[in-house]
């Protein structure tokens, strides 16, 4: 069996995948990640203190830092283990949260880029599909041969 289950059609199919992967590579390759001065957390810190900025980002760490002190002294007291999740949630909360996205490329690529990534599924389905109509119509084909080979006038 081929793609979609049928007969053919693996060309358009491979063509296709193809196609969007180069699309995707080109967008992804056009696209520069890079970190913030603020995250959410050192953000709403400097906002709290008329907006002035922060040059310590250790209040970030305290709480994390006091669970894993508090279960190292006993592993058995809960709040020492919510505390150190939340202090690890925290810190992934504000790495995540300093990221940005910014992209630098001409509109005449960006709009070659999606017409990769649009052609190509579009060539995919053609190659899952390609066969459907020919199937049904060898269906209809061989009901109709069958029915002329039984008459049952």
């Amino acid at each position: 069996m081929k793609p979609g289950g049928h007969e053919g059609g693996e060309g358009y199919f491979l063509g296709g995948i193809a196609l969007i992967v180069a699309g995707l590579y080109f967008f992804m390759d056009s696209v520069y990640v890079t970190t913030g001065q603020y995250g959410a957390i050192s953000g709403m810190i400097g906002r709290g203190r008329n907006g002035m900025e922060t040059t310590s980002m250790g209040i970030v760490f305290l709480p994390f830092l006091i669970g894993v002190g508090v279960l190292f002294y006993d592993s058995s007291k809960k709040w020492g283990w919510w505390l150190a999740g939340l202090g690890l949630a925290m810190l992934v909360i504000e790495m995540v949260s300093r990221i940005h996205f910014r992209m630098e490329i001409k509109s005449s690529t960006f709009l070659l880029m999606f017409c990769f990534i649009a052609a190509g599924a579009g060539l995919a389905a053609r190659g899952l599909l390609l066969n459907k109509k020919k199937e049904r119509e060898g269906k209809l084909m061989r009901k109709i041969k069958k029915e002329s080979s039984n008459p049952s006038d």
